[in-house]
């Protein structure tokens, strides 16, 4: 088999640098596959593989169809050549052949993506993921969640497993070090959507509130103008519905309580003459509050009696006082939000003002909702509601009246083919503009006689 450089001086490919060389270099790629036979498959890969760091265009085009042909021929071989740069090669060629895997492997027909094949991938994955950036491991991660074979039960807590060791969730979290807080992101925005109900987010839900609820307010953020802490409790309330047997579900419940707590004030003290004797109503802040309140809410179902039977009156007794105070509050912003939002559609609705209308109104009422189980007596966790950053999933006609039927209790049918978590269009506005500053809308006012 002859090396890279006897292939470009055969075809003169080591001349100067004309136009007419640069058309026997094409030449020459467009025929590198024609020595992939056999044992020298792999090393035509290899050679193809280095090739991927031509900024030619016209050339890099054919270095991909070149690799694509290879890899009919033999995908196992192709591979070989494909991970031995990406596990020696340089930085440019490593980066281009992971690019590669993420957008062509989905290309390639099931007779060349076989089992065999897969179960290959993965193996030299795991190899390559044992020291990746961030950027790469989101890439790997789009290889892997694409495999067929892991599209099982068991392949989706192979993938579950995978993430949790990328995220290191045996060390202890360092909330002041941004690359720590910033691979725990990451790697939880991974794990996501491959959990269910068959597929549990326990592990990463007690790290949750073990590590990150205690560190919330001390959080560093990794990028500009995230607001970090909404972040990490959105995250958590995504995966509190898929959260199975917890070992020490009491000790995290509580802990998720106490940080509720800290959203949900008391209401001012009044002074003699019946007015508040605070200059100002404390903010109710109903992002983070619509994500704490329905983790609560899910981990709460696992221990039913937590409110009644595992605080002692007085504290309960203050809860339900917060509880009355931030619903009444909720029942004035709901109001006037649906005032504002009256008789708008279409266009006129997709401004941006009436954009955070639409989604405070959708956590007030999620919170509205959540409040009216917990004021049952005793406490109900069977309400179910989308989070308002998630996309409410359709039902069909011939499914709407199994579905009116049902409890409220029952979980809502998953819809067979929703996008994926990072192909949905979530509207995200920045943090405060409907959270702790509605003072925009002159609601603070409405609560002033309350």
């Amino acid at each position: 088999m002859p090396t890279v450089e006897e292939l470009y001086r055969n075809y003169g490919i080591l001349a100067d640098a004309t136009e007419q060389v640069g058309q026997i270099r094409r030449q020459a790629i467009k025929e590198l596959p024609q020595f992939a036979t056999g044992e020298n498959l792999p090393r035509v890969a290899d050679i193809l593989t280095q090739l991927l760091q031509t900024d030619d265009s016209a050339e890099f085009n054919l270095v991909n169809n070149a690799l694509l042909s290879i890899f009919k021929m033999d995908a196992k071989g192709t591979l070989g050549g494909l991970f031995s740069q990406i596990l020696q090669g340089e930085d440019i060629v490593r980066e281009r052949a992971i690019k590669f895997l993420s957008t062509k492997l989905k290309t390639l027909p099931d007779e060349v993506l076989t089992k065999e094949v897969e179960e290959l991938i993965l193996t030299e994955s795991k190899k390559v993921l044992e020291d990746v950036t961030g950027e790469e491991f989101v890439l790997f991660m789009k290889i892997l969640s694409g495999l067929k074979s892991l599209q099982t039960v068991s392949g989706r807590q192979q993938l579950v497993e995978l993430v949790a060791e990328q995220a290191d969730l045996e060390q202890t979290f360092n909330p002041s070090d941004p690359d720590c807080v910033d691979r725990l992101l990451q790697c939880t925005r991974q794990a996501v959507p491959l959990f269910s109900k068959n597929v549990h987010s326990t592990r990463f839900v007690t790290y949750f509130c073990e590590q990150v609820l205690p560190n919330l307010s001390s959080l560093t953020t990794p990028v500009e103008g995230l607001d970090i802490q909404l972040e990490v409790l959105k995250l958590l309330a995504e995966m509190s519905s898929f959260c199975g047997d917890m070992e020490k579900l009491e000790t995290n419940l509580r802990k998720l309580f106490d940080k509720l707590l800290e959203y949900m004030p008391l209401p001012p003290e009044e002074a003699e003459n019946g007015e508040n004797a605070g200059n100002e109503e404390p903010k109710l802040q109903f992002s983070y509050v619509e994500c704490l309140l329905y983790s609560f809410h899910q981990l709460g179902r696992k221990l039913p009696d937590f409110l009644t039977a595992k605080l002692n009156a007085e504290k309960l007794k203050d809860f339900k006082i917060r509880l009355q105070y931030f619903a009444r509050g909720l029942q004035v912003y709901i109001r006037q939000l649906r005032l504002a939002l009256q008789g708008k559609t279409g266009e006129a609705l997709k401004t941006e003002e009436n954009k955070i209308k639409v989604v405070a109104l959708k956590i007030t009422n999620n919170i509205n909702v959540l409040i009216k189980d917990l004021f049952h007596i005793p406490p109900s966790y069977k309400s179910t509601v989308t989070l308002s950053w998630k996309p409410v999933q359709k039902v069909e006609i011939g499914q709407r009246r199994a579905s009116e039927d049902t409890t409220s209790g029952s979980p809502p049918k998953k819809s067979p083919a929703g996008p994926k978590r990072d192909a949905r269009q979530i509207y995200n506005p920045p943090s405060g503009k409907y959270s702790s500053n509605l003072s925009n809308f002159n609601y603070e006012r409405s609560l002033q006689g309350k």
